[in-house]
């Protein structure tokens, strides 16, 4: 009876015992790395109460940290403000522009740049137009970035020109400038520039000065513009020709039936695309209104009035700073012969194409804009 008594205050006293501790899972019991290696050595005398020792404060350690991470668990970040794509980082780190200043491969990054040009002018050029470009880029200073589009893949010979290791040189072969413009001159590539000139490489500059011209186009508040042309060469719009009695135009008169409105192109709110010069702002319109496949930008400088307001007063010729268009058909000559055709046959043809196709897109998506928000489509939207 007596064996009996003890046995059943044993176990008692055994269960009263074991309920008074925390569980512990031994299956998730994390033994430290010495631990482990010391039961691997068969020598090395170690106790399991030690091993248990171990044990038990490494289970409560885990879960007290478990607890404390819980309690003060740190939210993601998402800030849909951010650019798309970009949720997830802490806006402190985001840099949504860029720019075009090339930097040093070593110093501090904070004293790469001895200047930031404030304007950007691009030529699209080939080898053959070499000497005219040099003279071109003679006429803007320092505060110009120099970018040469190449469009016969030949760059290195632009080398002799002590500017041209300034240029940034980007060459593909047989593209045109719209086709380079929309590629390389996103608006957050060159949202650093207050003016971009996106220029031909047949381009007489002796009347011309590029910092003279942008005092005027702040003077006259001109978002998009262009020098005005010489009356006897190269000239298609009476809008583009030079006027000599005044700084600046932007309204014309044209041929009997040609402008339905006097404020809308031809006779005002435009310039041709040959010499176009956009402020930042209107850039970044105009880059979203290009198209992908149409590579010549014919129409578009019918269409360069949707991008301000008014356009009007906007857009217009700067006639104290004037050019001479030489109508040189170089580019022209980098199309195929096809049928017996002339190179520049085909690429004629393909711009009054794109011409067409233009006109119809845009035509399009006015209608389409309207007809979604329940308005009755004006009634002509022609580019």
């Amino acid at each position: 009876m007596r064996l009996i008594f003890s046995a059943v205050v044993g176990v008692m006293l055994g269960y009263l015992f074991g309920i008074s501790f925390p569980t512990v899972n031994i299956t998730k019991l994390h033994f430290p790395s010495n631990i482990i290696s010391y039961i691997e050595d068969r020598n090395s005398g170690i106790t399991t109460q030690t091993l248990l020792n171990h044990a038990w404060a490494s289970a409560n350690n885990r879960k007290k940290n478990n607890s404390d991470s819980n309690s003060d668990e740190i939210p993601k970040i998402y800030v849909p403000t951010n650019p798309k794509g970009a949720e997830r980082l802490p806006p402190g780190i985001v840099v949504s522009e860029t720019d075009l200043y090339p930097r040093r491969l070593w110093g501090d990054p904070s004293e790469d740049l001895t200047s930031e040009p404030r304007y950007l002018v691009t030529f699209t050029v080939g080898i053959g137009q070499k000497a005219n470009i040099d003279a071109a880029v003679k006429k803007f200073s320092d505060k110009f970035t120099i970018m040469l589009f190449h469009y016969d893949g030949r760059t290195t010979e632009w080398d002799e020109f002590e500017w041209s290791k300034r240029a940034i040189h980007v060459s593909v072969m047989k593209q045109t400038k719209w086709w380079y413009a929309k590629r390389f001159l996103h608006p957050d590539v060159v949202a650093r520039y207050d003016y971009i000139f996106i220029w031909d490489e047949d381009l007489g500059v002796e009347h011309f000065n590029a910092e003279k011209y942008i005092e005027l186009v702040r003077k006259h508040g001109l978002e998009i513009s262009q020098p005005g042309l010489q009356p006897d060469r190269g000239l298609t719009w009476q809008m583009t020709k030079r006027r000599g009695d005044r700084e600046v135009h932007k309204v014309t008169e044209e041929r009997p039936g040609w402008c339905t409105d006097p404020h809308l192109p031809p006779c005002a709110a435009f310039v041709e695309i040959m010499a176009t010069v956009f402020s930042r702002n209107a850039w970044r319109c105009v880059w979203h209104m290009i198209q992908n496949d149409l590579v010549h930008g014919w129409g578009l400088d019918f269409a360069l009035r949707k991008c301000v307001e008014p356009a009007h007063e906007k857009i217009g010729v700067v006639d104290a700073q004037w050019i001479v268009h030489q109508a040189v058909p170089s580019l022209g000559n980098q199309g195929k012969s096809d049928n017996g055709k002339a190179p520049w046959e085909g690429v004629r043809a393909r711009c009054r194409k794109e011409w067409g196709i233009f006109q119809t897109r845009l035509a399009d998506a006015e209608k389409a804009y309207y007809l979604e928000r329940g308005i009755t489509p004006p009634n002509s939207t022609a580019v």
